[in-house]
């Protein structure tokens, strides 16, 4: 019999403290288990399995990402937009170092939550870049850049590459404006 108010969420929600305060590689179903108080086989009563629990994370993560991303982004267009999702963005990586990694990985074809999720921060970042009026091929092309620019900042900032005392904000705002210069060429 489950343990009384253990459910799917609720061991989804274990998983995700566990990635965020240790890193996807300490995520183990002995580890969720510990932490709610059950025997690890006790957790397939609620999900299928280490793999699944992964995938549930990342979307979990990927949808609290794109909340943070919309909100930041509401209501704004253009260069102002862009700055808006571009610090939402760093802020959420860096805030949750061990979970980041699973938001920047393509989605599962065979997952459809994971799709759904992935295509959801695809819209925001595109939502964002309507004031450009860019076509399709044109629109791909600016979020790849955009997210290549703010990965590669957050993910240096992540592993400590930053070790110069110049102001890394000022940096990344630099960055961030590059990305913006570009699109308004």
């Amino acid at each position: 019999m489950p343990r009384a108010g253990l459910s799917a969420s609720a061991v989804v929600a274990e998983a995700v403290a566990v990635v965020d305060e240790s890193g996807e590689s300490a995520l183990t179903l002995a580890a969720v288990a510990q932490r709610v108080g059950v025997r690890a086989p006790s957790l397939y009563k609620h999900v299928d399995g280490l793999p699944a629990l992964r995938s549930a994370v990342a979307v979990a993560s990927k949808q609290e990402l794109a909340s943070d991303l919309e909100r930041a982004a509401s209501g704004r267009a253009g260069a102002d937009a862009i700055r808006a999702l571009a610090a939402a963005y760093r802020a959420w990586a860096l805030a949750h170092p061990g979970r980041y990694p699973l938001t920047v990985v393509v989605a599962d074809p065979g997952d459809a939550a994971d799709a759904t999720a992935s295509q959801r921060l695809y819209d925001v970042v595109a939502a964002a870049l309507r004031g450009y009026s860019l076509d399709d091929a044109r629109e791909v092309d600016a979020i790849r850049a955009l997210r290549a620019v703010l990965h590669g900042f957050v993910g240096l900032e992540n592993a400590g590459g930053f070790g110069l005392p110049d102001d890394v904000d000022r940096s990344f705002g630099r960055a961030v404006d590059a990305v913006i210069a570009t699109l308004d060429a």
